[in-house]
Order: C-alpha cells, then structure tokens, then sequence
C-alpha cells in the first residue's frame, strides 16, 4: 500500500489561523499545518486502520514525515508507529534511538517513550543492551526516554533499573530530565507509595524531581 496518500491529505486540509498559535505554543521550533490532534486522527482514522494489517514496518514512510517540516507529519508518524507496534524488533532500536533525537522535543520523545516500553516489554533484552546506554548518553532526549520508557508498567516496573536511570542523571540540571524523573516516580507512586516515599527520602534529587514524584505520597 503507497502511503503518501495521507501526507498529500494533511496538507489540502492544513489551516494557517491556527498554525501560528500552534507554533507559538511549541516555542517556534517546528512550522505547523495547523491541524489539531481530534482533526489529524480523523483524517488518519482510515490510513490507520489500514496500517494495522501490515506485514512490515514502513521505514521509509516514518523517516519522511520525520523529514517533512511540519510537525503535524512527526505526530503522524508516531501515530503510525503506534499502530504497528508489535512489528518492531530489537533490531529497530538504533532507528527508534534516532528518531528519539531527530527534531526532539518533548512532544515528540514522550510520544515515542511508551513505542519503546511495548517493545521492551517485548524483548526484555533491550533494557540492558541499549536503553541502559541511553541513560548515560550525552542526548538529554534519551536519557529522559531510559527514565520513562517504564511509565506504564506499574507492578512490573524494573525498580532497580529505573533507581539506575534516575540516580545517574539526578545531577544534569536539566529541567526535561529532572521533569521526566518526577513524573516516574510520581506514575509509580500509584502502584508502590512506599518505594518511592522512601527513594525520595534517602536520595538527593532536584527540587523538582522531589516535588513532581511526592504528589500523590
């Protein structure tokens, strides 16, 4: 099945009013169609459904909405990827890598995060073959996805892979990072309140890691 069908109907259907508050809420780091997300998944409804039946995974589709300006095309293409998620294959996890850094932002990453959860879960090889080198990675992109990547998990969350993740990135100062440490704790604070009561009490975080994870202790 060709797939540039749908790019080719993202952009007959694109609206400039509200690309510039679209871009603007992005910081003005990607051009917009100005499509929001109920829209996008209208217009996509059919072109999805379709890619559920596929034997493989389209590379050469992801890499060209990934590739395409406007940042409509990079949701798209995790909407895709989402689709025909139980295709992937460990061997994938170098593209997965590179697309986690390519236009990163945390719209994009956090999309991908839980692409990447599915298919460790799948093949639990991976956590310590590649996302256990995206912890200590200079991308701060990855190494907010080796923090997160677990999110859904809840009781069969790897806690001393993620006590990992998060003790060796504790110190970045960046706020993504610190943020994405946060946001695991308090998600599994859901599923284990003491664990992380007691993480929080006897490791030294950022203020906002502490205040991000504690909400619900």
């Amino acid at each position: 099945m060709n797939n540039y069908y749908i790019i080719e109907l993202f952009y007959k259907n694109r609206n400039q009013e509200l690309a510039v508050p679209m871009a603007k809420y992005m910081k003005n780091n990607f051009d917009f169609l100005g499509m929001k997300k109920p829209e996008r998944m209208e217009l996509s409804k059919e072109f999805i459904k379709e890619s559920k039946k596929a034997k493989e995974i389209d590379w050469e589709f992801i890499d060209k909405c990934f590739e395409l300006p406007e940042r409509e095309f990079q949701y798209l293409s995790i909407t895709y990827m989402d689709a025909v998620k139980n295709l992937f294959t460990a061997d994938d996890m170098d593209k997965m890598g590179e697309l986690i850094m390519t236009k990163s932002w945390w719209d994009s990453v956090d999309a991908i995060s839980p692409i990447v959860g599915y298919i460790c879960m799948k093949y639990p090889h991976i956590k310590e073959e590649v996302i256990d080198k995206w912890i200590f990675s200079d991308n701060i992109w990855l190494k907010r996805v080796s923090i997160l990547f677990q999110l859904k998990y809840k009781g069969k969350t790897d806690t001393d892979f993620l006590s990992k993740a998060i003790l060796n990135n504790s110190d970045t100062n960046e706020f993504f990072v610190d943020k994405a440490i946060g946001w695991a704790l308090r998600e599994y604070s859901k599923t284990n309140k003491e664990w992380v009561g007691n993480f929080i009490e006897n490791n030294s975080l950022s203020k906002l890691s502490v205040k991000e994870g504690s909400k619900y202790l």
